[in-house]
């Protein structure tokens, strides 16, 4: 990688305000890891901070940790309620000082439709930028794999979602069914799923949801074109976004890799101008 040039022309260093002694502030950047995840692993989310705050000083980053610690963190993204994690999620966005003027979100896999439903849900403070790495928008239909050491726990995932993604006990206790949306049985999806139809305004048209998502400055959606852990890859827009797009608010981005797998250099040519 080039180095950077350390001669900045006079007028840019006046409009950055670094003339006067101040410098404009980086917007605050919350993000919101996957599956089998937890906020501060050295070789995802923490690494992702480290990307940032690399070309970024002084960048406030929150990488959003559900429970008391990364144990906990890891099994609740298995098996907390998600609408009680977003209500986590807006609790802590609420008081942390860093936030209070607004900030920027980045979601991993199915954490990227965690935070569209905080956007949705959560006002405030206002999120400026959504950026989904891999997320699962329309929900998904199969289970082809799981995520690090984790293979024990998606085999019993695969036997409940068999059993019943959409009675009342696996809903409420498996984040995976939260989202599971089956073609062959779209009624029970529309009638019982307690998240994913909710968000996607598939029983309803809630308008408070849609005035919020079309807050956002931009929403940025990143599909891996060579995705085996997600089935189906795809998410169809059923959200009525036109306006969105029109405004030039929506972005689709689809990098080479599979499921969560970029380089630096992909990541800061496509994803840290949306941050800057």
């Amino acid at each position: 990688m080039a180095a950077l040039g350390l001669a900045v022309p006079a007028l840019l260093w006046l409009c950055l305000g670094l003339g006067s002694g101040r410098a404009m502030a980086a917007v605050p950047l919350v993000i919101w890891h996957g599956m089998g995840d937890s906020c501060c692993n050295p070789l995802s989310m923490g690494y992702v901070r480290d990307l940032v705050q690399r070309r970024i000083p002084g960048i406030y980053v929150l990488s959003l940790r559900i429970g008391s610690s990364l144990v906990q963190d890891v099994e609740n993204s298995f098996f907390m309620n998600v609408n009680d994690q977003v209500r986590e999620v807006c609790s802590q966005l609420a008081k942390d000082p860093h936030l209070k003027g607004g900030y920027n979100a980045m979601g991993f896999s199915q954490g990227g439709q965690f935070l569209r439903a905080v956007a949705q849900r959560c006002p405030s403070p206002p999120m400026f930028t959504l950026i989904s790495i891999g997320g699962q928008h329309q929900g998904v239909y199969g289970f082809p794999r799981c995520p690090g050491e984790s293979s024990q726990i998606c085999d019993w995932i695969r036997k409940m979602l068999d059993l019943g993604a959409y009675t009342q006990a696996v809903q409420e206790h498996l984040v995976q069914a939260q989202y599971w949306h089956d073609p062959l049985k779209e009624e029970d999806y529309r009638k019982k799923s307690i998240f994913l139809a909710d968000i996607n305004q598939e029983r309803g048209i809630n308008e408070t949801y849609k005035k919020n998502l079309m807050a956002l400055k931009k929403f940025v959606m990143v599909k891996f074109l060579n995705d085996t852990m997600v089935d189906p890859p795809i998410s169809e827009d059923r959200l009525g976004l036109q306006q969105m797009d029109k405004a030039g608010k929506l972005v689709f981005l689809g990098v080479e890799g599979d499921h969560l797998h970029f380089t630096e250099e992909w990541f800061y040519t496509h994803i840290l101008p949306f941050l800057q």
